[in-house]
């Protein structure tokens, strides 16, 4: 398998993440200056909050491109996963893909307190989410993109949902491609939204089983992740690894190279 050229990746990775932005929002009249009258410098004021973010941790701006990524995936880009519990639902932040590992709730909240303040009552969580995964993307490096906007918050959430609709780090590529096509992603779409790993750590617990027990991996990868993974479980779950050895916070095509290498 040849290393992707990063110019197309580039590409593809637009217009990809492009149509992730829009999952979810069929019937709505998305438009990249929906708040152009009602919130001139509401783009200025994500970006520069991101940055600020990103500056004190590059780490955060991947878990905010993967919580735009959970909430796509759940009924649509409309912000439920921002939701706390209340006494009618219980939410999906504590749904097993996003239990003790989806983060940035508190910089979206800075996002939506530094937004109310230029423009109060006008711009949707879901839609300061979307952004932000935006500019996550394009401050570590990678391709930026016109965000479409318009999408209304949701008023509740559903734990089950997150559950059986987000895809596990164990799932096979059957089942991936079918979760993927079950929102409206192409094979390809699967494969350019993985190169998000690019950027951002992952949990022990996430990646043990492969590091003890495949054989296609490389053996002196596999020598450096277990010295921070015990293979007993309960044990180091939460210990940390870069998902791209080689460059954690910078987003290229590395991960793809990497995958290549075993």
């Amino acid at each position: 398998m040849a290393p992707l050229n990063y110019s197309r990746l580039t590409m593809i990775m637009s217009m990809t993440l492009f149509l992730l932005i829009i999952l979810g929002s069929v019937n709505a009249q998305l438009s990249t200056s929906f708040y152009s009258t009602s919130c001139p410098k509401l783009s200025s004021t994500v970006q520069s909050t991101m940055q600020s973010a990103i500056s004190k941790e590059a780490r955060i701006g991947a878990s905010i491109l993967r919580l735009f990524f959970h909430d796509c995936f759940v009924n649509g880009c409309d912000g439920s996963i921002l939701l706390d519990d209340t006494s009618s639902f219980t939410g999906e932040k504590n749904a097993n893909p996003n239990r003790n590992s989806a983060r940035g709730f508190e910089v979206i909240d800075n996002i939506k307190t530094a937004v109310e303040n230029v423009c109060p009552g006008v711009v949707s969580c879901a839609d300061i989410l979307a952004i932000a995964a935006a500019d996550s993307v394009a401050i570590l490096g990678g391709p930026s993109w016109n965000v479409k906007l318009g999408r209304r918050d949701a008023k509740t959430a559903s734990q089950s949902a997150a559950n059986t609709a987000i895809p596990a780090p164990t799932s096979n590529l059957n089942t991936l491609t079918s979760m993927f096509s079950a929102v409206g992603l192409s094979t390809k779409d699967l494969v350019t939204l993985s190169g998000g790993h690019t950027i951002g750590q992952a949990r022990c617990t996430t990646f043990r089983t492969r590091i003890y027990n495949e054989t296609n991996i490389d053996t002196s990868f596999a020598t450096t992740r277990q010295s921070n993974c015990p293979n007993a479980a309960g044990s180091g779950d939460n210990n940390l690894a870069p998902l791209d050895l080689q460059t954690p916070i910078s987003f290229d095509n590395n991960y793809f190279k990497n995958l290549a290498q075993n």
